[in-house]
């Protein structure tokens, strides 16, 4: 018997945004991605309204979507399951010597890939916010295979 709704029943790619204003660098963990056309290519990313990096994404027109590789499974405990209004994510990270920079935004250096991405437009979508962005610049940084939602599920970090 399947349990599962049709919509968990898709094991999605888990990605990380990496958001900043003037000073202010922010990540969180991000599911709802899609690609939606070819020429230009697009790029349609969900977040989570309330959170620090839709704060920060309302305030500057670009972002990068990072790849996560399967054996980043722990970063989902830090960057999903805790606040950037309560905590300094960025500080964590470098302390733990997991960031680099690329196009003047903090990275995960263990990433997959990361793809810079240009608000076109957004709309509200119940408690997401819908962003279609264009793509400007990408990077492969690594060989692996990509962190899944199943995956997260194997780990015991979400039930769906």
């Amino acid at each position: 018997m399947i349990r599962k709704k049709p919509w968990n029943r898709i094991n999605l790619p888990v990605y990380s945004i990496s958001s900043r204003f003037e000073n202010i660098y922010n990540m969180n963990i991000c599911t709802y991605t899609s690609a939606v056309s070819m020429k230009p290519k697009q790029i349609m990313v969900a977040i989570y309204n309330d959170t620090k990096t839709l704060e920060i994404i309302n305030n500057s027109p670009k972002f990068v979507l990072q790849l996560l590789a399967a054996n980043q499974y722990r970063m989902v405990d830090l960057l999903g399951k805790k606040s950037g209004k309560n905590i300094d994510k960025i500080s964590r990270l470098e302390k733990r010597e997991l960031i680099a920079e690329w196009n003047g935004y903090k990275i995960l250096k263990d990433a997959l890939a990361l793809t810079e991405l240009k608000i076109e437009n957004t709309m509200q979508a119940g408690d997401h916010k819908l962003f279609l962005c264009t793509v400007i610049d990408y990077k492969n940084l690594n060989d692996g295979e990509a962190l899944t939602l199943d995956d997260l599920r194997e780990h015991r970090l979400i039930r769906i």
